[in-house]
């Protein structure tokens, strides 16, 4: 894959510095002009299959730009959109020619019409609602006009204020039975039938005035959100809306996304370790990340705010009301530097605390495993939340050597079985999961790769070492995309393990590289112009067929909450068809499965199991809800819906206390830390508890042990021939 990449990339540079694209190039023009050229060309000339820009790709984005700007369609009126038409066709014409004149048209009226916006709202607030009133809110947005004039637009903002607040009203009402009648909440709602019966001790003017000023003040807030962007981050959005035409996964970063797609992808940063939100009067800590700087100071807690910032020995800057990024950068810096805060403690005293900035790991971000008991029998259970990897340095931490890591401790811990779960798992590093598919298998193809217009190529593990051969199951569901579905695939090709999960995975068949668009231009001015994440490749299966749109289908399909849910590739906007190459070369397993009994004795096992019947019901009822888009704003109608839709919730109940009666332990190593480390006790305690809930994973264990009984009568046969 790298030779091929890079020879892409090499063309892209070599036809990219032909036409010259330095400083005097584009004296005349701004950044984004000079953005907007560059990943264009990228687009057209590294991206797996180049779309053409036409009339119908202009209109494709004229649409998806208005949508992204303005999706519940409560800034922009029907006279904007039809001013905005004239450019619905010249917008491919504008990208050839680097002209933004629609782009410029759009912010600028967009932010004209939020200043309107922050008027109407608060105005529609100021009045009372009458929740006695009948009438009802479409929240399909998708098909409804534009308002045709400001006396719409405001009404339109009333209803949807209306709907807002009528949840935060009700929620009020019954906290204020509660307090003043001493019953419990279950007889609460009970009393509150009807708007007329609530109890005349409420003051039911009040409550209702309570309820409008909290949506107020979450409102003040988002505007607040929005005051802070600047038009660089509105265009932005232009540009991966003209980017997200090609394909879902191709995408432009500015540069301080870039920082923050390479701390997901690596799980760490250099810092002081803590999480913050925005807030009028400074940084508010919100989450202390454990094992950081903050952590081991301990003189920083959560709701402690932050007022000044300071480098070691110069004069420290206010951020109250600055951006939060730009107060982030300057909290952020390298390993062994020194960073002063000025705190306003939870107290309110006011003191400065000096933290010596370093690398802070997200631990959550990791492998991590447990061992799990069942009857006199010991299992493993690794969870692996993404494909990670360092990209500047791969022998750092990477997804592959901690799953390594794990399989040896479990082994160590004499397990009989391991199950690798991947549910949630988006991907991440084609590399590691090479690497890590090679711990289960003696050598051999694992993806195929192929870029456009090239020769496919083989992904091999050349290692003849297992690291692990025994019983492996491996848990999926619908968000299980990309490097997930590769392993998955390649452990299913070659009946290494059962896959057990939803009908199908995510459908992710694409490969990305990330290009630094600052190593294109030959000299630039602008400053860091950050990078594109393209679609260069698509990946197969061993056996030839892709997972794109079609995912990987379960071996042992269990039905989940989001059985009947949009979420696949699939339902993206402008995804890459479905195809197939020829086969690698490879040999099947020669080991313990027996597919067949196996998937029968779990089908058996299921389908005497309640509650798998109710999971496939709360899924239904699930998607019943995401359709049901017309809403009364009646109190009364509103009672009546949520009274039958926690009656239905309670028939689920059973789901959340539910016991497998499994026992989750940490390993040895993880035990030391936690005389140490109380959050991770409580967080390894946490994760115990739910996984003693699921019953997906019990089912995985009920697998494996199908699967070790197998290998047993495996031995015995071949025991059996030799001896013959």
């Amino acid at each position: 894959m790298k030779k091929n990449f890079a020879l892409a990339l090499l063309v892209i540079l070599v036809a990219v510095a032909s036409c010259s694209f330095t400083n005097k190039s584009f004296e005349n023009d701004d950044k984004d002009k000079l953005l907007l050229d560059l990943i264009t060309y990228v687009l057209e000339r590294g991206h797996y299959e180049p779309k053409d820009l036409n009339d119908n790709f202009s209109s494709n984005v004229f649409d998806d730009f208005i949508d992204i700007l303005d999706p519940t369609k409560r800034y922009f009126l029907a006279s904007d959109v039809r001013e905005f038409e004239k450019y619905r066709f010249m917008i491919d014409d504008e990208i050839k020619n680097t002209d933004i004149t629609f782009f410029n048209i759009v912010y600028q009226r967009l932010m004209k019409r939020m200043g309107d916006a922050k008027e109407i709202y608060k105005e529609v607030l100021s009045q009372p609602f009458d929740y006695t009133l009948q009438e009802n809110i479409n929240i399909d947005y998708k098909d409804q006009e534009f308002a045709a004039n400001k006396k719409q637009l405001k009404e339109r903002w009333r209803k949807q204020l209306k709907y807002n607040t009528l949840g935060v009203f009700d929620n009020k009402v019954e906290n204020r039975i509660i307090e003043m009648s001493g019953t419990s909440e279950t007889d609460a709602v009970a009393e509150v039938v009807t708007f007329k019966g609530i109890s005349e001790k409420i003051d039911r003017n009040l409550t209702e005035q309570e309820a409008r000023e909290n949506t107020l003040n979450t409102l003040d807030e988002f505007f607040d959100f929005i005051d802070d962007l600047e038009r660089k981050d509105w265009f932005v959005q232009y540009i991966n809306t003209i980017v997200d035409e090609f394909d879902p996964h191709t995408f432009y970063f500015a540069p301080d996304d870039k920082e923050k797609f390479d701390i997901g992808m690596s799980g760490k940063f250099e810092g002081i370790g803590a999480r913050l939100q925005k807030k009028p009067e400074g940084a508010r800590i919100m989450e202390i990340i454990s094992g950081g700087p903050v952590w081991r100071d301990q003189n920083l807690e959560v709701g402690d705010e932050i007022l000044k910032v300071g480098q070691e020995g110069e004069e420290p800057i206010d951020i109250v009301g600055m951006r939060l990024d730009d107060a982030i950068k300057l909290i952020k810096g390298p390993k062994g530097t020194i960073v002063d805060l000025t705190i306003r403690k939870v107290d309110g005293t006011i003191e400065v605390v000096s933290i010596t900035r370093d690398v802070v790991l997200l631990e959550e971000a990791y492998a991590k495993s447990a061992t799990v008991k069942r009857e006199d029998h010991k299992y493993g259970l690794i969870n692996l939340p993404k494909f990670y990897v360092d990209f500047e340095d791969y022998t750092e931490r990477n997804a592959a050597t901690d799953v390594a890591k794990e399989v040896d401790r479990l082994k160590k811990a004499g397990v009989e079985g391991i199950v690798l779960d991947l549910r949630d798992n988006g991907g991440g590093s084609l590399k590691t999961v090479v690497e890590m598919a090679g711990l289960f298998i003696k050598d051999g193809p694992i993806v195929q790769v192929r870029s456009s217009g090239q020769r496919k190529e083989v992904h091999e593990d050349k290692d003849e070492r297992i690291q692990w051969d025994g019983p492996l199951v491996i848990l999926v569901n619908e968000l299980s995309a990309s490097a997930s579905e590769i392993l998955a695939a390649a452990m299913q090709d070659y009946k290494r393990a059962v896959v057990i999960g939803s009908k199908q995975t995510f459908g992710k068949g694409t490969v990305q590289n990330v290009i630094p668009l600052d190593n294109i231009v030959r000299s630039n001015e602008h400053g860091d112009l950050g990078a594109i994440k393209l679609t260069t490749q698509k990946f197969y299966r061993i056996n030839g067929g892709s997972t794109q749109l079609e995912g990987v289908k379960s071996d042992i399909v269990v039905p989940d909450r989001y059985s009947y849910i949009d979420l696949g590739e699939r339902d993206q906007e402008n995804p890459l068809g479905w195809d197939k190459i020829t086969p690698a070369d490879y040999k099947i397993w020669d080991g313990y499965i027996d597919f067949e009994t196996t998937v029968a004795n779990s089908k058996a096992r299921m389908a005497g199991n309640e509650y798998i019947k109710l999971i496939e019901e709360n899924a239904k009822w699930l998607k019943e809800q995401q359709d049901e888009t017309v809403v009364s704003l009646n109190y009364d109608d509103y009672k009546i819906r949520e009274g039958k839709a926690k009656n239905r919730s309670e028939q689920f109940k059973s789901l959340r206390e539910y016991d497998s009666k499994l026992t989750f332990e940490s390993l040895k190593y993880e035990t030391e830390l936690f005389t140490q480390d109380q959050v991770l006790r409580e967080k390894r305690d946490r994760w115990h508890k739910n996984l003693a809930k699921d019953l997906y994973v019990e089912e995985a264990i009920n697998v494996l042990r199908d699967l070790q009984l197998n290998n047993i009568k495996n031995n015995e046969r071949k025991l059996a021939s030799v001896k013959g």
